[in-house]
């Protein structure tokens, strides 16, 4: 592979990644089924690798991305459309729809949602990372802490309460803008 391959490959392989999650979500709510959405989004991973090329701008990639994804649905869904439980095209158009514009406030929140917590104390992200994270459980965490789990749980209820609030104070302040 030669040096412009594989700069073309990098500039993929990061663009994809950053929205390959927003992309599953959005074929998850056109395909109900996990393995039918799982099969259509190698579909559009191969589509998008083969198009790259026909990409502009870096910024469009997730417009792009999310247009190929809707038409390799619609291919999938007619390719099934003699099982009785498939969605008719008008109202899967309009589900990709709704979850385009859900995706990107979705997105929107993510993003109010970590500058949230990067504006929290040291010790309450510690908590929240403790409590949230893979295989965290609440009753352990406060055996550790010695604290009771009920106090630890109000003290979490108050960070959620609080994260709550920015987030919704920073959506709102991109909305207007």
């Amino acid at each position: 592979m030669g040096a412009r391959e594989t700069d073309r490959h990098e500039r993929f392989q990061g663009l994809y990644l950053q929205h390959e999650g927003a992309l599953r979500s959005f074929l998850r709510t056109l395909l109900p089924v996990p393995s039918d959405a799982t099969e259509v989004m190698q579909n559009v991973a191969i589509v998008l690798w083969r198009k790259f090329e026909d990409l502009g701008a870096s910024s469009e990639f997730r417009r792009w991305a999310f247009g190929v994804a809707r038409l390799e649905a619609l291919q999938f869904r007619r390719m099934k459309a003699r099982d009785r439980h498939v969605f008719d095209e008008g109202l899967l158009q309009l589900l990709a729809s709704e979850a385009e514009q859900d995706a990107d406030l979705l997105a929107t929140e993510r993003e109010a949602l970590s500058e949230c917590l990067q504006k929290l104390e040291s010790s309450q992200r510690l908590l929240i990372t403790a409590t949230y994270g893979d295989g965290a459980r609440l009753d352990e965490y406060s055996k550790r802490s010695g604290r009771t789990a009920m106090s630890v749980y109000k003290a979490i209820h108050r960070i959620r309460m609080r994260l709550l609030d920015c987030v919704r104070h920073r959506v709102i302040r991109r909305a207007d803008r």
